[in-house]
């Protein structure tokens, strides 16, 4: 066996171009072996059934009905103010003998009485609607 202490012309100077990968291969194994540990952790937790939230747009359709609310808790359709409750039910129960029924849309004023949106409710119930929904914005982000 053989062993070079050095170069023969006594300079020790020399410039080494290759890469020594030992660091790189010591890092990647502690590395592994800190996923390796942690990742069972994680994954074994309390069973919890997550509710899905799933953000649909949906189109209205021309033949559906807007009945909104303002502060003051007067009543329109669409456009057109409504005198009362039973007017409501009597324009109502008009539509709920189409085929197929329309939709109803609440759009209620945020200041609005919570009794004022409840009569729409309740007249929509009276009138045999089965399809009510209430129109809403999304919070502000940020």
């Amino acid at each position: 066996m053989s062993m070079n202490v050095g170069s023969d012309s006594g300079d020790e100077d020399e410039v080494v171009s290759t890469i020594n990968t030992t660091p790189l291969v010591d890092v990647m194994l502690v590395l592994l072996i800190i996923f390796l540990i942690t990742i069972p952790v994680v994954t074994t937790s309390i069973p919890v059934q997550l509710p899905k939230e799933v953000n649909e747009v949906r189109e209205t359709k021309p033949e559906d009905i807007n009945i909104s609310v303002d502060v003051a808790g007067r009543i329109f359709w669409n456009d057109l103010q409504i005198k009362d409750t039973a007017a409501l039910i009597e324009r109502l129960k008009k539509i709920a003998v189409l085929t197929p029924q329309p939709a109803v849309h609440i759009r209620g004023d945020g200041g609005a009485n919570y009794e004022s949106v409840g009569r729409i409710i309740y007249a929509c119930q009276r009138a045999g609607i089965a399809k009510v929904g209430f129109i809403t914005e999304p919070p502000v982000r940020g």
